[in-house]
């Protein structure tokens, strides 16, 4: 007799603790405030989780998929800014290296006027 009321009142709090946790995570709850249905459940045993899990519970519905995605490269606006971030860095780059190429392309080659070697040309005046 005492197993079977050991038992009872172990199904009893499994009870009355599984209806609290969805009570108070539920966004909403049906027929009786919040608050109410917490109160119905502590203090009413057995009957109490029952009649929330009866009609206290929210109606499952289809459930919504997340409005935002769950790390940062599931979301195709963040990976979209990544690729113009990277596009724009990579511009930059060239154009640093295409100026960089014309300063040493302007530095080898000789002024008109100037030898290879550093002599001036004679001009003919005729």
């Amino acid at each position: 007799m005492v197993r079977l009321f050991i038992l009872l009142a172990a199904v009893a709090l499994v009870l009355l603790i599984l209806a609290l946790i969805s009570g108070l995570s539920a966004e909403r709850v049906r027929n009786l405030p919040r608050a109410a249905w917490v109160l119905v459940i502590i203090f009413i045993p057995i009957a109490g989780p029952a009649a929330y899990f009866a009609w206290g519970r929210p109606v499952s519905g289809p459930r919504r998929s997340p409005s935002r995605p769950s790390s940062p490269d599931d979301d195709p606006d963040f990976l979209r800014s990544m690729n113009v971030e990277k596009s724009r860095r990579e511009r930059e780059m060239l154009a640093a290296w295409e100026a960089e190429l014309n300063q040493e392309r302007e530095r080898e080659v000789p002024q008109e006027n100037e030898q290879p070697d550093g002599e001036q040309k004679d001009e003919k005046k005729p």
